[in-house]
């Protein structure tokens, strides 16, 4: 690995509006020659590293940190820290997010060490990542199919990001996995009517969410999964002010038939999400709506925007008591039937290594797994 130490790292918080579109800049140096890459929109950027108005900093904290050589900008990192995950986990944690970096050890390090002191300021003892915030939002480093491009809310990197970190003292914690769906198989038409037959007995019915109604839609949403989710490792739950936010973010993505609500006895029991994965119009813009002044970018993504026939199903969710009533499999084969009478392959992510249940049913559903996503972990004690 290339060290370059003829002048030392130095490290700035950032507090100047300069430093904080610096380091949302940043990775277009890192990524000038990576084809898959698609570059985020920096008004998104600016938003979700807006302490004022991101309901995360109702809760939690955030700092960020860029490393410059000689003046010159060569690596950034985000610290955080998330109370409600130590208190509902009974942990000292703290996380690491938004890390690029030249291929560089010393560079790493210094990133590295200046997230961790921040953390342990906060009695922190240990720090854990990549995740932007908490596991809610963007997390996992990318440790395979770096050819394939990342879909919605989903994170890229170079493959030599695995030896900086681990050249860090991190060690694996979990492993997340991507899976892709290029067409319907026989085997999810058999599974159909086993399924059919089990969630018939509970009397379950699917409805489409009401799109007129977003905010109690979302509070049910929000409802069923902080119940089915709160066993899974790395969970915290949507704060509801979280999941308003969230909702107005990716309402203009939202199809009516690709967010799903099971319901028993109109007791909302269960959910699916899947969305057209607008990343594709996104690498047509490079960041910008607008430029010299005129929308151009805007009209390019709303063209490009037009041809998206890839889409990720982003979430799913049955609470516990309902788990062997198939209504997971009645969920994920009505989106499937929806998105390919639509013309649409695309992505479920992402799942944990060791849910082999949930992974099994995915395989049987005719996907394959392309991408895997690793959280690292390290000790902030002496």
């Amino acid at each position: 690995m290339r060290s370059d130490s003829v002048k030392p790292v130095e490290i700035d918080e950032v507090r100047s509006p300069a430093d904080r579109n610096a380091f949302i800049k940043f990775p277009w140096r890192i990524y000038e020659n990576d084809r898959a890459w698609v570059p985020p929109l920096i008004i998104e950027r600016k938003a979700f590293l807006n302490r004022k108005k991101h309901p995360f900093y109702q809760h939690g904290d955030a700092a960020l940190f860029l490393a410059r050589r000689r003046g010159q900008i060569v690596g950034r990192i985000m610290a955080s820290d998330d109370p409600n995950y130590n208190a509902l986990h009974q942990t000292e944690v703290g996380c690491f997010g938004l890390f690029d970096c030249i291929e560089d050890g010393d560079v790493a390090s210094a990133l590295f060490d200046a997230a961790a002191n921040w953390l342990r300021a906060r009695g922190r003892n240990e720090m854990m990542g990549p995740i932007d915030y908490s596991t809610n939002y963007v997390c996992g480093l990318l440790i395979d199919g770096f050819q394939h491009p990342p879909t919605l809310l989903t994170a890229h990197n170079p493959p030599y990001y695995r030896e900086l970190i681990e050249g860090c003292d991190f060690v694996k914690v979990k492993d997340w996995y991507a899976w892709w769906f290029s067409e319907f198989p026989e085997p999810a038409q058999r599974l159909r009517k086993i399924a059919a037959a089990r969630a018939g007995k509970l009397c379950v019915s699917i409805r489409p969410i009401d799109l007129q109604n977003m905010v109690a839609e979302a509070d049910r949403i929000r409802t069923i999964y902080n119940q089915a989710w709160q066993k899974n490792w790395g969970f915290v739950p949507f704060s509801k002010a979280e999941a308003e936010h969230l909702t107005k973010e990716m309402k203009p993505l939202l199809l009516r038939e690709g967010v799903l609500i099971a319901e028993i006895r109109d007791e909302p029991v269960g959910f699916v999400i899947g969305v057209p994965d607008i990343n594709v119009a996104l690498r047509q813009i490079n960041g910008r709506l607008t430029r010299f002044g005129l929308p151009i970018g805007l009209v390019r993504l709303l063209y490009h925007r037009t041809k998206i026939r890839t889409g990720r199903l982003i979430a799913l969710g049955v609470v516990e008591k309902y788990r062997r009533a198939a209504i997971a499999e009645m969920l994920v084969l009505q989106l499937m039937d929806e998105a390919f009478k639509r013309g649409f392959t695309g992505e479920l992510s992402m799942t944990l290594e060791d849910n082999v249940m949930i992974n099994r049913f995915i395989e049987a559903m005719g996907a394959s797994k392309y991408k895997t996503y690793r959280i690292y972990g390290r000790s902030l004690k002496s």
